[in-house]
C-alpha cells in the first residue's frame, strides 16, 4: 500500500515554504507527461502553465492573458483559452468553477477526481487526495443508483495558518 492510500495527502502545499521547487516539479513533470502521450507542450502552453503554478493561488484566464501580453505584443483571449484547454486535457491543471479560474494539479500521472479545498481568507487551494473519502463517495453513490461522469468537489473554508492567525487576531 502506498503512503499515499494510507493517509489522506493535502498536496499544492498551502503556504508553500520550498516553491521554487515545487515549480521546478510540476514543469518537469509536464514535460515528461506530455512527451509519453505525445503531446507538444509548446512554448506557451508551458508559460501558462508556469504562470497557473507561480502561486497556489486560483489564477483567473484574464489574469494570464494580461501576464501574458506586453506592449509590443497583445495575446488574445481564444490563445489563452486554447492553452488552457490543452492543460486541462492532459491533466496538468484543474478547473475551479466556484472562481472561474484555474490551478495546478499536483498529481497528474495519476488519474483522480478533483477535489479542492479553497481557503476564503488567503485564496490558497489545495488538492486533496483521500482515498477513503473516494471509496465513501463511491459507496454512497452506489446505493442511489446514480452513475457519476465525473466529480469534482470545491469546499470553501480557512486553512490552517489562518485559522491560527484569526484566533491569534481574537485573543489580542
Amino acid at each position: 500500500m502506498s503512503a499515499r492510500a494510507k493517509s489522506p495527502k493535502l498536496a499544492g502545499m498551502s503556504h508553500c515554504t520550498h516553491h521554487e521547487t515545487c515549480l521546478a516539479h510540476a514543469l518537469d513533470q509536464a514535460r515528461t507527461l506530455c512527451e509519453d502521450k505525445g503531446a507538444r507542450l509548446t512554448p506557451l502552453r508551458r508559460r501558462v502553465l508556469e504562470l497557473i503554478w507561480s502561486s497556489h493561488e486560483a489564477v483567473k484566464a484574464y489574469d494570464l492573458l494580461d501576464r501574458l501580453s506586453t506592449e509590443d505584443r497583445t495575446v488574445k483571449p481564444p490563445t489563452v483559452y486554447r492553452a488552457l484547454d490543452f492543460l486541462l486535457e492532459q491533466g496538468l491543471v484543474h478547473r475551479v468553477d466556484s472562481l472561474n479560474a484555474y490551478v495546478g494539479c499536483t498529481h497528474p500521472d495519476e488519474p483522480h477526481d478533483v477535489r479542492l479545498l479553497i481557503c476564503n481568507q488567503c485564496g490558497q487551494v489545495t488538492e486533496l487526495a483521500n482515498p477513503a473519502l473516494d471509496q465513501a463517495l463511491t459507496r454512497a453513490l452506489a446505493e442511489t443508483g446514480f452513475k457519476p461522469t465525473r466529480a469534482h468537489l470545491e469546499v470553501h473554508g480557512l486553512c490552517a495558518p489562518c485559522q491560527t492567525k484569526t484566533g491569534a487576531e481574537k485573543t489580542a
